[in-house]
């Protein structure tokens, strides 16, 4: 308003201004000029004077006005811009102007923007959203929203943004006028946020742990209702403290051990205050720090109950099957050994082939069995000092019609003297012979598998080394769970029940020992178990330790 007031008074004045200068002219002129002159150049120079000095003088106010209304404005946006980022674009949908904060927040130079379509500062997925921009600044809307920005390394950031339509005097198009504000750290807190509230109401207990102190940074809603506490109350205290009954000692336990071995991965199942539980750690290393243990813990009672009814039913069947099987598989046996007489050869031809999957199911049911005693905690470990060299040497010779079958030859390293060992004799042949068979059946024809027994203080270590296809890396971490199957196993072509490894396992874990392997695709596996020394005294230890 004070502009167009001080306007009206400049284009007063200017008339007022011409029309005085006119007629001083023209009193002026008559008094110099004579003649036609007299006549004429009066009027003339009144007329052009008259017309001519208002314009003048009304361009250079008009002028004046505009700068001072352009100074005005860009001090309030260089006001505005410290604390925004400004973009203006012209007529042709390209960057006329942006700010040192527009500037920051992308990473580009100025030099890099000016000229360049608007549309180039936009995420790809955002082009649709930049035509709907500018359709309604073309219909002199004014257009609010969040919009997504691509920095010049490739990031994005998230801006709330204002953009307002500019028109000419005229009321043509003249661009538009961008206003944002920086929102990427504001969604990323919601988003955490949100996070959160949805980690607190799994089901599953979440804890994270802090690598360093041991002591609680988290705890979801299910893990709080396990432990009868609260944020204020974990919060900083350790898991022993929160625990106060020591039920997640083997939690605690395997934590300390992924930190010392820089494991990254571990799973396991445990009792947590009288729950069957499958427990997952994450070691999460740390920049600053030593890092923390995210743990998720999954109730499995319910799976453990029905594993627990099915094992039982499936025992009973294999019970009430073995002893007709056995009377079966031997009626044959006598048939085969010609007890009544010759057959033809049609007939023993098919005797042979009932009688190898006879064998087969007396496998399969006595490998059930065993899994049933050994979840019951009821096998029996009998102990007896042997000589492990031969035991080797007969679970060998007891597999020579499959090293032949397979085209594999064998080599016992490390047994040129006896090996005194206290050690169940019949377990342990079980445990060698199913490692040996895996390794004939997985070995490519024509190649070596060696076999080693390596003596150390404590314990006594065998090793059964292939040349076979190896075990792809993915499938690893199944490789002792039942009825595991790898893609390239082929079971159907080479027998066994899928049992084997896991109940190893099982065994080797009764008597004290640890089980495991190393793999590599296309090279072979080396499959070992080391059993502890201990004395005949002990035997009672270990079915104690095999029931519990």
């Amino acid at each position: 308003m004070k502009q167009v007031t001080k306007l009206k008074s400049s284009t007063a004045i200017a008339v007022i201004g011409g029309c005085g200068l006119a007629a001083a002219w023209y009193a002026l002129s008559q008094l110099a000029f004579s003649g036609t002159a007299e006549t004429v150049l009066p009027v003339l120079g009144a007329i052009v004077i008259a017309g001519t000095v208002p314009s003048l003088v009304m361009n250079r106010a008009s002028k004046r006005a505009s700068r001072e209304t352009r100074f005005s404005m860009t001090q309030r946006l260089d006001a505005f811009g410290k604390h925004a980022c400004i973009n203006i674009v012209d007529e042709n949908d390209k960057l006329s102007e942006v700010n040192d904060k527009l500037l920051e927040l992308t990473g580009y130079d100025r030099d890099e923007l000016i000229g360049r379509p608007v549309t180039f500062l936009y995420n790809d997925i955002e082009k649709e959203v930049a035509a709907e921009i500018r359709d309604n600044l073309r219909r002199g809307k004014s257009w609010e929203g969040e919009t997504r920005l691509r920095r010049k390394d490739g990031c994005v950031v998230f801006t709330q943004s204002t953009i307002m339509p500019l028109f000419d005097r005229a009321g043509k198009w003249a661009g538009s006028i961008s206003v944002r504000t920086d929102v990427s750290r504001t969604n990323e807190l919601i988003a955490e946020r949100h996070t959160a509230q949805t980690l607190y109401e799994l089901r599953d207990d979440v804890w994270i742990i802090d690598a360093e102190s041991e002591t609680f940074s988290y705890l979801n809603r299910a893990a709080e209702r396990r432990f009868s506490t609260s944020y204020s109350n974990y919060r900083g205290q350790s898991l022993s403290k929160v625990d106060h009954e020591g039920h997640s000692l083997d939690v605690l336990t395997a934590c300390r051990e992924m930190k010392a071995n820089e494991q990254t991965v571990a799973r396991f199942q445990t009792i947590i205050m009288d729950v069957s539980v499958d427990v997952s750690i994450k070691f999460l290393h740390g920049l600053e720090d030593a890092g923390r243990f995210l743990i998720v813990i999954t109730d499995i009672s319910e799976r453990v109950e029905r594993e627990k009814h099915s094992s039982a039913f499936i025992s009973m069947v294999s019970h009430e099957l073995r002893s007709p099987l056995t009377s079966i598989k031997g009626a044959m046996g006598l048939l085969l050994s010609k007890s009544a007489g010759e057959l033809p050869k049609a007939a023993v031809s098919l005797l042979e082939i009932a009688h190898r999957n006879a064998d087969r199911l007396v496998l399969i049911i006595n490998d059930i069995l065993d899994l049933e005693k050994i979840a019951d905690g009821q096998m029996e470990i009998d102990l007896k000092e042997v000589d492990l060299v031969a035991l080797i040497q007969e679970a060998d010779q007891a597999n020579a019609m499959l090293q032949q079958r397979f085209g594999v030859k064998v080599q016992l390293k490390g047994m040129d003297t006896p090996v005194p060992f206290n050690t169940d004799p019949n377990r342990f042949i079980q445990v060698l012979t199913n490692l040996l068979s895996n390794a004939y059946k997985f070995s490519r024809p024509g190649t070596t598998i060696y076999v080693e027994v390596q003596e150390e203080d404590t314990h006594v270590s065998v090793f059964v080394k292939d040349e076979g296809q190896g075990i792809p890396q993915d499938e690893q971490h199944k490789i002792f769970s039942r009825f595991s199957d790898m893609t390239n196993s082929d079971r159907a072509l080479k027998g066994g029940t899928g049992l084997g490894l896991n109940i190893c396992k099982a065994i080797v874990e009764n008597m004290g020992g640890t089980i495991g392997f190393e793999s590599a695709e296309g090279v072979g596996t080396t499959f070992y178990f080391r059993l502890p020394r201990v004395s005949l005294n002990s035997n009672a230890n270990l079915i104690d330790l095999a029931v519990r």
